[in-house]
């Protein structure tokens, strides 16, 4: 038994070694913690740093309005945005795609490392109308977004790639809004349409690709006023889009999707639903190419199914 107990203790220890303590800076504006800016801790934090680390880097931002674009570049994985209120704890800048030569210059933060957080941050592009302008870009594999807000217009959100987990937060915009060729989940989120268009644009290319886009349990709003929201539109052929249980208000379009003016795309788009409710919800006016879901079908776009992948990632536990 003894020898079991210091087996399971060396073991135990290994599992320690591997998870060194996260590195833990401040950034505040009024010069109280670490960095007066976002990007000053991200380039440098780890110059404190004796030896090369593993360990999760956590930035605590300080309530406040921090004008700046942010770059977390591929060579800083693990890396925690952590704020202490989305509403007073905002990231922002206003560039829109045709002043910076396209879509994937514009964005106030990008995200290009594995395995990165955030917590109680707003991420806005305050360009306005007239062009895309991205609030984020995420690249990253194993993301997680907790209690965020994405505000912008056209693009906000660009789920590029990788597996993505977004809870409890608040993605705003009117055309395109979320898009990108990611595996995400946005659970118990509020999708609000700031104008008519289209929620979600998804540019897979491959029948058998593990990408896409699923929403359960989220509530699609919109501001006053605003009316003729479609679901989704295929960005690429083989766009897959999925709605669980969301509830639908009534600027949503009764017949919920638009196949870009691309009749071909009928036949290889994947747009879903599983019990939709509200008064966009209803199953009866959609357009036929698109499936209602049984129980059985759609429990394969939960998120601790659908962003398992081989390694046995369950986001959901990050509730």
């Amino acid at each position: 038994m003894r020898s079991w107990i210091l087996i399971l203790a060396g073991l135990a220890g290994i599992e320690a070694a591997a998870a060194p303590a996260p590195i833990r800076v401040v950034v505040a504006q009024d010069g109280s913690g670490d960095y007066p800016t976002v990007q000053n801790a991200v380039d440098h934090a780890f110059d404190r740093v004796l030896a090369p680390t593993t360990a999760r880097l956590i930035i605590e931002i300080r309530p406040g309005i921090y004008h700046e674009r942010v770059r977390v570049p591929h060579d800083r994985p693990r890396v925690t945005f952590l704020g202490q209120d989305a509403q007073s704890t905002v990231i922002t800048f206003g560039m829109g795609a045709k002043d910076v030569g396209g879509t994937f210059f514009s964005a106030t933060v990008d995200i290009d490392a594995d395995e990165f957080e955030a917590q109680n941050i707003t991420f806005e592009n305050s360009y306005g109308t007239g062009t895309q302008a991205v609030a984020i870009s995420v690249h990253s594999d194993r993301a997680v977004f907790r209690n965020c807000r994405f505000v912008g217009m056209q693009d906000t959100l660009y789920a590029a790639s990788g597996r993505q987990y977004y809870v409890d937060s608040y993605v705003a915009g009117h055309v395109d809004f979320v898009f990108g060729n990611a595996a995400a989940v946005f659970d118990h989120c509020e999708i609000r349409s700031r104008g008519p268009g289209y929620v979600a644009a998804v540019s897979r290319t491959m029948p058998e690709g593990p990408q896409g886009f699923v929403f359960t349990h989220c509530r699609l709003t919109a501001d006053p006023g605003v009316h003729d929201v479609f679901l989704g539109r295929p960005w690429r052929n083989y766009s897959r889009v999925v709605y669980l249980e969301c509830s639908m208000g009534d600027h949503i379009r009764p017949e919920g999707w638009n196949n870009w003016n691309k009749e071909a795309t009928e036949k290889t788009a994947w747009f879903a639903e599983y019990a939709s409710t509200g008064p966009g919800g209803a199953a009866a006016a959609r357009v036929k190419w698109a499936r209602q879901l049984t129980a059985s079908e759609a429990r394969q776009f939960r998120p601790e199914v659908f962003l398992r992948g081989s390694d046995r990632w369950n986001p959901a536990e990050a509730r």
